[in-house]
């Protein structure tokens, strides 16, 4: 028989021996290793349970870091053991089935989070110590106005056994004694720190107040201070210390000795300046991260009326496409390609590169020129990425589209800026890619207002914010009225009446144009039905109703319709639906299917703004069209006379051709008498503009119709 496989406990278990092996050499503690064991088990339970829970908790990985000084594993090895222990094994006992990478970056922040609680419960305990001591000097100092011979031993063995560093100097400065932790501290023999006088001990980065604090004690103007000092080593290195300096009075309280009680603070500074580090940027490329350049950008944003800025925002073109093709792997060598070249192109004071994420970059400079400066930053960016990058093999092209947004400090915040910047650059994109532009406040304000429509078009449809207007058809022979195109409006709170230029290409983008043009689709069949009732079956109106790209694509555009005219009790043959010439260019046999099924319904299908689509003009036999709608700019010519012969020869022979197919003929935008004229002369059948009547609520085209059918 085979040995069942461990469960989640005996892996912890498992976990939690070998952490206890790990640490309990240099754990100064009565406890015998077992026992230890036991004291870490549920330490590695928290571990493990953060490892697995569905969101990230540091606070659990800082309350283990801090019960390890609980448990009295105080030294720096304790620290490091337990830190490799976890990124050893927590993942390989504890991980499960769970995904690796994922686990293995948690892992990494709990790591951090660990040493972060072990950190500050090591510096609070210290500080208990610190002030114990102090206190016990104190009271050492009354002693000894009463008893010095008892008082002297105490404050001896306090002096001595301390773990942290102790010194005792004159009110002039001079160090009279220490003991042996600030020794080690120091690293030097007794020469090197008794008998110096602790104003040599300045350091170029100790804050403004050291210095003033110190000289106040020393007069008897304050008790003690708490400071974070700086010290340099007789080797040259720097030590960095919590110091905490109390004044000694004599038995009359006049000021007489000034007591130093020093924390070795630089492993714990080194720690959180890697932290810091790691917090700040970017782990792939080593650049500086969103929050670090953001602090930049604050700053510099804030330094007044007489600081300029300017800043270019880089999009790589195209890397999805490498990704996608080459790997993740691939595209993360070329991204530090890009880095290492974007970091050498900003070297001068102010200039800084930094990665936002993904394939974003930024670059920032500074100073008093920048509208020179940038426009040189951003050309240098450009020239940075023309050489190819080799990967595996393959020489790889570098693009890239940038943003540049200059201008003076104070006037908008960080997130204005980077927004503005993001824009353009999409403008720069939109544009070819491959080269930069400027930011254009006005630009700025179209792309916003374009987004606030975005965000609306589904909250607008909910509310009933959109309505139709519909344009009369009339037939050029008799000029009555056969129908109308149903032309959808949106009556925006903000903004009034918006035309579907405006909104239809975000619904496309959106996907909302699906729900939008079955609303339109039902809203036109009702109305279709209503002028029924109203002028009878004598005289029906027909309703055209445009379909987009999107709607054709959509696999319930059949059953919709069907389901629309059924309800509505309306025949096929009352429905004329238009599609784009731009639309069926290349169309396949898949794209066409649904078209044929509406055309074999009674359905008519018209294709629209025929003439701008340079499609091939025999490829109208297979298309499942009954209407050609001949876009306007071949009849604009014709509004005076007389008319462009080219245009009159063009627009007879593509009537001819539709008329030999077994296709009517729309015109669209006709605004005079003689355009009228003149294309029904050419044998055009209906047409529909201004000349008519502009579009309008859907009484006024009843009104029209009965006026043509009472002559």
């Amino acid at each position: 028989m085979t040995a069942a496989p461990d469960g989640p406990e005996d892996r912890l278990r498992r976990f939690a021996t070998i952490w206890s092996r790990a640490v309990f050499p240099v754990t100064s503690t009565s406890l015998t290793r077992p026992e230890l064991e036991e004291r870490l088990l549920p330490l590695a339970r928290r571990l493990s349970e953060a490892l697995l829970a569905r969101s990230f908790d540091a606070g659990a990985a800082k309350e283990v870091g801090a019960a390890l000084v609980d448990a009295h594993c105080t030294d720096p090895d304790a620290l490091s053991h337990s830190l490799d222990c976890v990124d050893a094994y927590l993942v390989l006992y504890c991980g499960g089935d769970g995904p690796q990478e994922d686990l293995r970056t948690r892992c990494s922040r709990l790591q951090h989070a660990m040493a972060a609680g072990f950190a500050q419960a090591l510096r609070e305990r210290t500080l208990a110590e610190q002030e114990a001591i102090a206190q016990a000097a104190l009271q050492a100092q009354g002693v000894v106005a009463q008893a010095l011979h008892a008082s002297e031993a105490r404050f001896r063995a306090v002096f001595e056994g301390a773990a942290i560093g102790i010194g005792i100097a004159d009110l002039d400065g001079n160090v009279l004694q220490v003991n042996g932790a600030m020794l080690r501290m120091f690293g030097g023999g007794e020469q090197a720190v008794r008998g110096r006088n602790v104003r040599e001990w300045t350091h170029a980065e100790d804050a403004p107040q050291v210095w003033r604090l110190y000289e106040e004690l020393v007069r008897g103007e304050r008790e003690h201070y708490h400071v974070e000092k700086a010290f340099y080593r007789p080797d040259g290195t720097v030590l960095w210390t919590n110091l905490t300096v109390s004044l000694l009075r004599d038995a009359d309280g006049n000021p007489q000795y000034q007591l130093a009680l020093m924390e070795d603070t630089t492993e714990r500074r080194l720690l959180n300046l890697r932290l810091r580090y790691e917090a700040t940027h970017d782990a792939l490329t080593g650049l500086p991260n969103r929050t670090l350049f953001f602090e930049r950008l604050e700053k510099v944003l804030a330094a007044g009326e007489n600081q300029r800025f300017g800043l270019c925002y880089l999009d790589l073109d195209g890397f999805k496409t490498i990704n996608d093709s080459l790997g993740h792997a691939a595209g993360d060598r070329l991204l530090v390609e890009v880095a290492d070249r974007l970091q050498s192109c900003a070297t001068a004071p102010g200039e800084m590169v930094a990665r936002l994420g993904g394939d974003e970059f930024v670059a920032l400079t500074t100073g008093p020129d920048t509208p020179r400066e940038v426009d040189e930053l951003a050309a240098r960016i450009m020239n940075a990425l023309v050489a190819p990058v080799r990967i595996d093999g393959r020489e790889l092209t570098v693009r890239g589209s940038i943003g540049i947004v200059e201008g003076p400090a104070g006037e908008r915040s960080p997130a204005e800026v980077l927004r503005s910047a993001d824009i353009t650059m999409y403008r720069a994109k939109s544009a070819g890619g491959n080269r930069f532009e400027l930011a254009d406040p006005e630009a700025d304000a179209r792309a916003i207002t374009r987004h606030g429509l975005t965000t609306a078009l589904p909250a607008a449809l909910e509310r009933g914010e959109f309505f139709i207007e519909y344009q009369p058809l009339v037939h050029l022979g008799d000029g009555s009225v056969r129908g109308a195109e149903a032309l959808v409006r949106w009556l925006h709170p903000q903004h009034g009446v918006l035309g579907p230029d405006r909104f239809i290409p975000l619904a496309e983008h959106t996907g909302l144009i699906v729900p939008l043009g079955r609303w339109v689709l039902e809203q036109s069949v009702s109305q279709a039905r209503a002028w029924r009732e109203r002028t009878g079956d004598t005289s029906p109106l027909r309703i055209n109703v445009n379909l987009s790209p999107c709607q054709l694509t959509h696999p319930g555009l059949v059953q919709d319709t069907v389901d629309i005219l059924e309800r509505a009790g309306v025949e096929p043959a009352a429905l004329c639906l238009e599609v784009t010439e731009s639309a069926l260019i290349g169309a396949d046999d898949d794209l066409l299917k649904p078209l044929r099924r509406l055309a074999e319904m009674g359905v008519d299908i018209a294709l629209d703004d025929f003439g701008t689509g340079y499609s091939n003009l025999a490829n109208l036999r297979r298309l499942p069209v009954s209407v050609l709608k001949l876009d306007r700019s071949f009849t604009q010519s014709m509004q005076q006379f007389p008319a462009d012969p080219v245009d009159l020869k063009i627009v007879e022979g593509i009537v001819s051709l539709a008329h030999s197919l077994g296709l009517a003929v729309t015109v669209e935008g006709v605004e005079t008498g003689a355009q009228a004229d003149q294309l029904r002369i050419l044998g055009c059948d209906t047409a529909q503009g201004w000349y008519y009547a502009r579009p309008g609520p859907p009484d006024r085209l009843h009104q029209l119709a009965l006026v043509d059918a009472t002559g």
